[in-house]
């Protein structure tokens, strides 16, 4: 059969018993920061629906709804530690196993404590240490892309090294070793198109840290690293769990960081009236991050599914004991319910909370690190660029294809 293009309504066949159909989500490359046509007619239609991913075996439920998400995210009756030894139809096209190490397979009371380990080095008073480094940072990166002149690509000169950087200062990790960190990092969130090198890269970045968190058992120092290793010698958490969370935080924080803080100078740079009220209210910068992280699909698809370890009612929907469910973030920040007019970008819209960290016990425990990036990031492009403009039309922008997070290859730009 083949599939609908993008925009059309949702596919649908019979599904199992039970009466339900089963929507096919291909998880087909979307153009620029346009909006999966998936998720919007299944938040439309259907907000607890079947769907069939590209990968793994049988179906799943997707729950779209914002107070739904928030419901299911936050009820211990949906479980990440379930996921060990089932293949759950995926966007992946390689299966992950379900490490009892990692935060994202782990339930409270354990996962409880492996992120009350981790909140040591995301305190506000941390961030604020990072900061000032932060900035110059992203000083130096901007002084060598005046040096190249414009046109210049912001992913190579600043959105591609800044995020490594800082989450290298966060972590402790060693100047040498950042380089080879971008390649990998690029690599591991890229699985559909070389699914073995994205393995090969997950083992070489695993090497980097644990050598560090060696260093750090013999050479304590006041950084992430040596915060989980002394966890590591007190007993709090196991030395595999301290790999596993310091891995997931420097890939993740590097890459998403990275990818959607092009995409926020991609959607500022392509609406003049934001771009223009940005540079005329400087304190209006914190407020419009917020509504950028709601307002940008940042990923692709949907993040881990959760199993149902009883029967369940969602959304008026009955969930049985054993099936997996999907929470889409993405289409909870665009519920209408939630966000009035939401697939349009407004700076003044009133604070409700977006899920763009996720929600509950698996909630991203590094928000004020990215929120910090984010701010630095654009108010510096904004103060030091008064001209700043894509050198290129928007529709020649080159996007990443068959990645977990999305974003621009490169981001042409002019001042």
């Amino acid at each position: 059969m083949k599939p609908p293009e993008p925009g059309t309504p949702a596919a649908a066949e019979p599904g199992p018993p039970g009466g339900e159909c089963v929507r096919h989500w291909d998880l087909r490359d979307l153009r620029a920061l346009d909006f999966d046509p998936f998720l919007t007619a299944v938040l439309r239609e259907e907000p607890v629906a079947r769907i069939r991913l590209p990968y793994g075996e049988g179906t799943a439920w997707l729950v779209t709804r914002h107070d739904d998400v928030r419901s299911v995210a936050s009820d211990p009756r949906f479980s990440r530690r379930a996921l060990a030894g089932r293949n759950v139809t995926s966007g992946s096209p390689h299966a992950i196993a379900a490490l009892h190490a990692s935060l994202n397979y782990t339930d409270p009371p354990r996962l409880t404590t492996m992120r009350r380990v981790v909140a040591r080095a995301f305190t506000g008073a941390g961030m604020e240490r990072l900061r000032p480094l932060a900035q110059r940072t992203a000083d130096g990166l901007l002084d060598e892309m005046e040096r190249h002149g414009p046109p210049a690509d912001l992913v190579h000169h600043l959105h591609g090294p800044f995020p490594l950087s800082v989450v290298g200062d966060l972590l402790g990790l060693p100047g040498d070793a950042r380089t080879r960190m971008v390649h990998w990092t690029d690599v591991i969130m890229t699985p559909a198109p070389a699914p073995a090198r994205s393995q090969q890269g997950r083992a070489s970045v695993r090497e980097v840290v644990e050598a560090l968190l060696a260093q750090r058992r013999a050479q304590p120092a006041d950084d992430l690293a040596g915060v989980l290793a002394a966890a590591v010698s007190d007993g709090e958490i196991s030395g595999d769990e301290a790999l596993s969370m310091a891995t997931a935080i420097l890939v993740s924080g590097a890459h998403a960081v990275r990818n959607n803080s092009a995409n926020m100078v991609y959607a500022v740079l392509t609406r003049p009236e934001q771009l223009a009220r940005l540079r005329a209210e400087p304190g209006l910068l914190p407020r419009a991050v917020e509504e950028l992280l709601r307002y940008i699909p940042h990923r692709n698809g949907v993040g881990l599914p959760r199993i149902a370890t009883e029967d369940v009612e969602v959304g008026g929907v009955h969930i049985r004991a054993g099936e997996a469910v999907y929470c889409s973030y993405l289409a909870a920040n665009r519920d209408p319910e939630a966000f009035p007019d939401p697939h349009t970008l407004d700076f003044d819209r009133p604070p409700v909370p977006h899920l763009s960290f996720g929600f509950g016990p698996h909630h991203c425990v590094g928000p004020m690190l990215a929120r910090m990036e984010s701010e630095v990031m654009l108010a510096t492009l904004l103060r030091r660029f008064p001209r700043l403009a894509l050198a290129v039309p928007p529709e020649e922008i080159a996007w990443q294809r068959g990645a977990l997070i999305r974003g621009p290859r490169s981001l042409p730009v002019s001042w």
